[in-house]
């Protein structure tokens, strides 16, 4: 695509316009600037202090009117601003995203943390699964962390496999990521007793609770990513009473949920039997969005 090539004053008359296009549609201004960034060679600071209005002469990916529509489609349509600029940042690094996978939010990046926390050297140097997979980050999250790890990633979405390959490709992992089509553990019988940890942002909002999130969730991401069943916890019940079967003694097993449900997850796993160690872990606003556990039987 050829580049565009526009006054600053141009520029700076297109932003005062999407800031009171913001304004009328009660979203967030920082967006603007998100966009803009994405099409050009733009500084978040000179866009803070519209320092741009001076410029002669600004490159552009992209028309102005092409730009106009993109944030009609933001403010209007309620389309993500991930999805129009295609990428998303995500713990230290960039990620490719599209309609075919839910946009990876701050707070899953703290499943890496925690496994970081809870594994031993040993563990790390291990065969890990990312069930549901989507866009790929925790498996890349994974894969930087431990380096000397096995990764599965899994999806049953060939259009998220290869959004998720893509994105490894991009961050150089993708030689340590085996990337699966199935169900859950569907397609990775020969895994069975050899994994050190599972890892999975299942689909955990209630049936009747998807319809009435934002626009933005409810008419753009994918429902097969959102919807749990009727009380969410579909998906978590059969890891739970699945992964014994794949994890080693000791093997982690790390969810993140919807806020309120930590304590029927622990109940799951307390009268599944198999697991120790049950611990409800809240993200950073407070909310309890973890369970992690370990298979019993370590030394």
């Amino acid at each position: 695509m050829r580049s565009q090539l526009i006054t600053g004053k141009e520029l700076w008359a297109w932003r005062r316009w999407a800031q009171n296009a913001a304004k009328v549609h009660h979203v967030e201004e920082r967006e603007i600037d998100w966009l803009l960034r994405s099409v050009a060679d733009l500084d978040r600071l000179t866009l803070r202090l519209e320092s741009i209005a001076d410029d002669k002469s600004i490159e552009m990916a992209i028309s102005l009117d092409r730009l106009s529509a993109l944030w009609l489609d933001r403010v209007e349509r309620r389309k993500p601003v991930q999805y129009l600029v295609g990428k998303t940042f995500w713990r230290d690094f960039e990620l490719v995203v599209s309609p075919a996978v839910l946009i990876p939010r701050p707070e899953t990046e703290l499943t890496i943390d925690i496994v970081l926390a809870a594994s031993n050297n040993i563990q790390q140097q291990g065969i890990w699964v990312d069930l549901g997979t989507g866009s790929g980050a925790i498996a890349i999250g994974l894969a930087k962390t431990f380096p000397a790890a096995e990764i599965y990633a899994v999806d049953c979405s060939v259009e998220a496999l290869e959004i998720a390959q893509i994105n490894a490709n991009r961050l150089g992992v993708a030689e340590r990521i085996q990337f699966s089509r199935g169900n859950w553990w569907s397609s990775l019988g020969h895994l069975q007793g050899k994994v050190a940890g599972m890892l999975s942002n299942p689909p955990y909002i209630p049936s009747q609770e998807v319809l009435y999130l934002q626009p933005e969730v409810v008419e753009h991401e994918p429902h097969l990513a959102l919807d749990g069943g009727t009380d969410g916890l579909d998906a978590i019940r059969l890891l739970v009473d699945t992964a014994p079967n794949y994890l080693q003694a000791g093997g982690i097993w790390l969810i993140e949920m919807m806020a309120g449900q930590g304590t029927s997850v622990a109940d799951l796993l307390t009268k599944q039997g198999s697991y120790v160690d049950i611990e409800i872990i809240d993200d950073l606003a407070g909310l309890d969005r973890f369970v992690l556990a370990k298979l019993r039987g370590a030394n």
